[in-house]
């Protein structure tokens, strides 16, 4: 046995992962270089060489629940090169305006076929509530009129929707409570999807191509769905800052986002590189941090574990949809995106990642229905 995979089956073991055998969180190792690039590269190194067909496992969201649960994922973060790339995050600001078309067209200008062949007919691409139901369908509209309910929405209402995706939570606000909805959005494929859409139903929705620190205006009630883990450490403030700009003052906004347990100020790499460039999960410290001064937190609500459901989920349909899919992507899309899909189930299910719904009102405000369920 080598060294490497000596140095690698002990640690795989620690977390309860055997290699080469049969269990749901187990690994099967099909090229034995696969010890000696994992161990230099680690996160990076364990998702490249799966896309490269290097290694199988049964159940890729039990690995990855087995693995953070075992801390394996933070003691990656010591490798030297991590250090010094959340050192060079601390110095610049990689989430610019500029930064932030970088994964409006990596991602999601994938191309809408893609995304909305699994996503579900309100195309929300974050957390659903599974709230009775083991439904995806159900679950996001339960998400969406959560949300609508926890700030309070009223017919007549002007509402602000940043980081609108392809118009879903848009869409929902405007027909079923009669809101007059803008959606705010950098991506060229989820604008048109999005205006397209809206306009063919005929509601009163106004989607504009503008960058949050760009918005302008005075709205009752604001959301931001899944889009603050591209904002940033350094322009959290920024954005709280403009949130309170455009709220006017007995409005409420709620913040819908994924993440962390600690401070951190970088991204798992693989992640970062494959999936969502210059990406970063905030923790409560800086949301609380960047909101202080600003805003009075009415409530924080976790659904990190209706997250590990969505995955699971959307993964199903992806599986199911590929067959729509492979004359446009190659296999190495679809290992790569299963890996992404279930890593991150595995992630919320160990508890790794979380999930808030943080309602936010001004100071002197009276306060929302925040806790509705």
């Amino acid at each position: 046995m080598s060294r490497a995979k000596r140095i690698l089956t002990e640690l795989l073991a620690r977390a309860g992962v055997g290699v080469n055998r049969d269990g749901p969180g187990d690994i099967r190792v099909l090229n034995e270089d696969f010890y000696g690039r994992v161990l230099r590269d680690q996160s990076l190194g364990l998702g490249e060489s799966y896309t490269e067909g290097w290694w199988e496992c049964e159940h890729l969201d039990e690995l990855f629940c087995r693995l953070c649960a075992a801390g394996l994922d933070m003691k990656a973060r010591e490798k030297a090169s991590l250090v010094f790339d959340a050192a060079l995050e601390r110095l610049f600001n990689r989430q610019t305006r500029r930064g932030a078309r970088v994964v409006a067209e990596k991602h999601y200008d994938l191309g809408n076929d893609m995304f909305l062949s699994w996503l579900g007919p309100h195309n929300q691409y974050s957390c659903g509530y599974f709230e009775g139901t083991d439904d995806l369908e159900a679950a996001q509209e339960q998400k969406l009129d959560l949300i609508c309910r926890k700030i309070g929405l009223s017919p007549g209402d002007k509402v602000l929707d940043i980081g609108c995706g392809w118009g879903g939570f848009a869409a929902f606000a405007a027909k079923r409570y009669g809101c007059s909805v803008t959606g705010l959005n950098i991506s060229g494929n989820q604008i048109e999807h999005a205006r397209r859409t809206c306009a063919d139903a005929g509601l009163s929705v106004d989607i504009q191509c503008r960058d949050y620190r760009d918005m302008e205006g005075s709205f009752d009630k604001i959301v931001s769905i899944g889009m603050f883990e591209h904002v940033g450490h350094k322009n959290y403030r920024t954005f709280m800052r403009a949130v309170h700009r455009c709220l006017s003052g007995a409005g409420g906004f709620l913040l819908h986002t994924i993440g962390s347990n600690v401070s951190t100020v970088g991204c798992d790499p693989w992640i970062r590189k494959y999936i969502f460039p210059n990406g970063m999960l905030p923790s409560l410290a800086q949301i609380a941090r960047a909101a202080e001064g600003l805003f009075v937190i009415e409530d924080v609500h976790n659904l990190g574990p209706h997250y590990d459901k969505t995955l699971m989920a959307w993964n199903e349909r992806f599986q199911a949809a590929w067959s729509q899919l492979t004359g446009h992507y190659p296999e190495t899309f679809k290992r790569m995106w299963e890996y992404y899909l279930l890593c991150c189930a595995g992630a919320f299910r160990a508890r790794a990642a979380q999930l808030w719904q943080i309602v936010m009102t001004k100071p002197g405000a009276g306060q929302p229905p925040c806790r509705a369920v």
